[in-house]
């Protein structure tokens, strides 16, 4: 993981660990890995969005650890010097700057942690649309609905989910979500 750290241009990786704390503090439901990755990858250092990933779930758990464990910028810099001799140099000063500068606004209260065990719904988007034919059947004429959901799993990264519906299926999904919204209106 070191050397995919060392490859990251330190203005990322200072994006990327303030994404984070971002992230930890409720602020941002998550760290979009994918849109990042894609701009590492345009200024021309070869990454790919799996071991970003990663990265960004080590520096998140570093974080809340240090967050838990209540520990002041140098106490996480020693431990990190400690554990991690072979972190590269400027990783070590991005993480030091941002964890003193923000890194004491980091919440641990026993909700936080709670709710940190499912997924955050981020946004929605569809699309209908229609089946014309297929090699087997030359008149389809078959609609349909494509729902994406993008949605933060617990560790922050975001990630989209796609899935298709027939009209019937699409008008049970509608008349739970009305339900939800009944329900809703009641409390």
């Amino acid at each position: 993981v070191a050397d995919k750290i060392n490859s990251i241009p330190q203005d990322f990786f200072a994006e990327l660990c303030e994404q984070i704390i971002q992230h930890l503090n409720h602020k941002i439901p998550g760290v979009n890995t994918a849109e990042l990755c894609q701009r590492i990858q345009t200024s021309g250092v070869e990454i790919n969005v799996g071991d970003l990933a990663k990265i960004a779930t080590i520096i998140s758990f570093l974080f809340s650890t240090a967050a838990r464990n209540n520990l002041s910028t140098e106490e996480l810099v020693t431990t990190l010097g400690n554990a991690v001799s072979a972190l590269p140099k400027h990783a070590v000063q991005v993480i030091r700057h941002v964890w003193n500068e923000q890194g004491k606004s980091i919440s641990v209260s026993e909700d936080a942690r709670n709710m940190a065990t499912v997924g955050q719904f981020v946004d929605i988007k569809w699309k209908l649309g229609v089946a014309m034919s297929s090699d087997t059947c030359r008149s389809l004429k078959y609609p349909y609905v494509t729902v994406t959901l993008k949605v933060a799993d617990p560790s922050g990264q975001i990630t989209d989910r796609s899935f298709e519906m027939t009209i019937p299926q699409f008008k049970n999904f509608f008349r739970q979500f009305k339900e939800m919204a009944a329900v809703l209106e009641t409390v």
